[in-house]
């Protein structure tokens, strides 16, 4: 089948296609007449790579699983360190985020929001120190 079918059975876009082709995630066979003709078996991945990187997995780390998806002979243990260390950088992630929003619910709490042109919000990205008697974080 064609990249244009390929993608509408995989639910990735043709252009994400040819980029993992290009980066060696797939190797779809060529036809007669240079197209690349893509198997059922490439559904499969395609549709294995989405759900990936859906999840979050970096192109080496898909690639990594890709290995081991085919790897009848793997270990269960490589596959569960790849998703454990993704786990833990996602919650590190979630951290970072979780302190961005607090920090940012209190530079907004300090904001009068009025038509006044002094604002902590700016004045603590431009590194400024806040107004004395002010909340804001230094």
């Amino acid at each position: 089948m064609n990249v244009g079918d390929a993608a509408k059975r995989s639910g990735l876009p043709a252009k994400t296609i040819r980029y993992y082709e290009e980066i060696g995630l797939i190797s779809p066979r060529r036809a007669d007449n240079g197209y690349r003709d893509y198997s059922n078996d490439d559904i499969h991945r395609l549709a294995f790579l989405r759900r990936a990187r859906n999840l979050g997995f970096s192109i080496d780390d898909c690639r990594q699983l890709m290995a081991l998806y085919q790897d009848r002979s793997r270990a269960s243990h490589d596959v569960r360190e790849i998703a454990a260390a993704h786990v833990k950088a996602i919650e590190e992630k979630v951290r970072e985020l979780q302190s961005m929003r607090s920090t940012l619910r209190t530079l907004i709490d300090a904001c009068h929001g009025d038509q006044r042109p002094d604002c902590p919000i700016l004045d603590d990205m431009a590194g400024a120190e806040p107004p004395a008697g002010s909340s804001a974080p230094a």
